[in-house]
């Protein structure tokens, strides 16, 4: 199944926030070098874990590769099947939200998905990318 690299312009952060570096749109935390994340314990432990999504943000972009056609592989519909993952990306990004900083997660999913709503309807950026077939 073949991931697909999707590239869009990752300029959106508030040019007044005072967590930027000098000289970028990017905040300073992310410190420009790559720092990957570790798998779930879940992911670790199971020889079927699938990752489907990953994202970066490099060159002023975020990068993403998607596991796409996986669904239809198996019989379900692709679409949906995605707007399903999604949601729950939403409610773990509000569940860790709200244990490192305290947040409201129903507060946090109602911003996220308002955000993500208005993006959709207008994007700040232009979405691109091609399939790089060979991964897996």
């Amino acid at each position: 199944m073949p991931n697909k690299s999707v590239k869009a312009d990752y300029r959106r952060v508030p040019r007044d926030d005072p967590n930027l570096r000098r000289g970028s749109r990017l905040p300073a935390a992310l410190g420009g070098k790559v720092k990957p994340l570790s798998p779930p314990p879940a992911a670790a432990r199971d020889e079927n874990a699938i990752q489907m999504l990953g994202a970066w943000i490099a060159e002023n972009g975020l990068h993403c590769s998607l596991k796409i056609g996986m669904w239809h592989e198996s019989g379900r519909k692709e679409s949906p099947s995605w707007g399903i993952l999604l949601a729950d990306v939403i409610r773990h990004i509000a569940n860790a939200m709200a244990e490192r900083e305290g947040l409201d997660q129903d507060e946090t999913i109602a911003r996220i998905t308002e955000s993500l709503e208005r993006e959709l309807d207008e994007p700040t950026s232009r979405a691109s990318g091609t399939f790089h077939h060979g991964h897996s």
